[in-house]
This record gives structure tokens, C-alpha cells and sequence, in this order.
């Protein structure tokens, strides 16, 4: 078996058709990210701050660092991995969110095995932001991911 020649790193992308200020606050405001994402967040993401975001559906809780906020543009996270959500303007109404998940440990096949569950993770996440900011529905594909993991909340 061949060893990697670099570290995986994950990234999805998506084109949201709505403005890039719209698109960038619902990952900034945990009142919108719930909607689509995580049950409950503790707090705004601002540079330099912790917060905390619940999956109460999971009994699962991360609590992250906000290394990074460049308004409309950028925001860098960390909570054991690296997380990095650029955002591209394309026209008026339209929105290009590129995810780049990096930082996995373990042996070559424990973090190309995280790569690909974060790659799968964040276009489920891109999916349910698109649908909800586009459309306004609510297609909980977090909650359904893996229902027979559910804990009473």
C-alpha cells in the first residue's frame, strides 16, 4: 500500500443564488445555521471568540475556536480540525461557498477516512443552506443523516 504524499484535506462547494452578505450570515448567526446545520450555537462567530454548537438530535456538542472573520469574505474556525469557508460573490444575487475541512489525524487511512466523511458532511450542510436560503425549506438532512443515532432532547 502506498503511504500519502500530502495531508487529505476535504472540500465541498456549492453556488447559493443569493447575495454574498445574506449567505455569509448564516454561518455567522447561529439563529440562521440552525435552520440548516447544528441545533443551538451559544453565540455570533467573531474573531477571537469560543462558542459552542450543539447536535442536541445527537447529544453531540464541539466547541469552537473563531481564529478568523473577514466580513462577507471569510471565516476560519477550529475545533480539533480546521475549518475554512471562503465566499465569492458571482453577481448580485449569487454566492460561490467553498469548505475546506484540513487537520485530521491518525494513520493515512483514519484521515482519508475523515476527509471523505467531512467532504460528505459539509455538501450536506451546503445542500440544506442552499434549500433553505433559496426556497425557505427546511430539508433536515443533519437530523435524517443517521436517524437510528438519535438521543432523546
Amino acid at each position: 500500500m502506498a503511504a500519502l504524499t500530502q495531508e487529505p484535506i476535504a472540500k465541498a462547494e456549492m453556488l447559493i443564488r443569493k447575495p454574498v452578505e445574506e449567505v455569509f450570515q448564516a454561518f455567522i448567526d447561529p439563529e440562521i445555521t440552525s435552520k440548516f446545520w447544528f441545533t443551538k450555537g451559544s453565540g455570533k462567530l467573531e474573531t477571537g471568540k469560543m462558542v459552542r454548537w450543539d447536535w442536541e438530535m445527537y447529544g453531540a456538542s464541539a466547541d469552537i475556536a473563531v481564529k478568523d472573520i473577514v466580513e462577507n469574505k471569510r471565516i476560519l474556525i477550529d475545533f480539533g480540525y480546521t475549518v475554512e469557508w471562503t465566499f465569492t460573490s458571482r453577481a448580485a444575487n449569487e454566492t460561490f461557498v467553498t469548505i475546506t475541512n484540513s487537520g485530521f489525524t491518525g494513520n493515512a487511512d483514519e484521515t482519508v477516512g475523515q476527509a471523505i466523511d467531512a467532504m460528505g458532511g459539509f455538501t450536506i450542510v451546503l445542500c440544506g443552506l442552499k434549500a433553505f436560503l433559496e426556497h425557505g425549506i427546511l430539508l433536515n438532512l443533519v437530523f435524517d443523516k443517521a436517524p437510528d443515532a438519535h438521543v432523546k432532547y
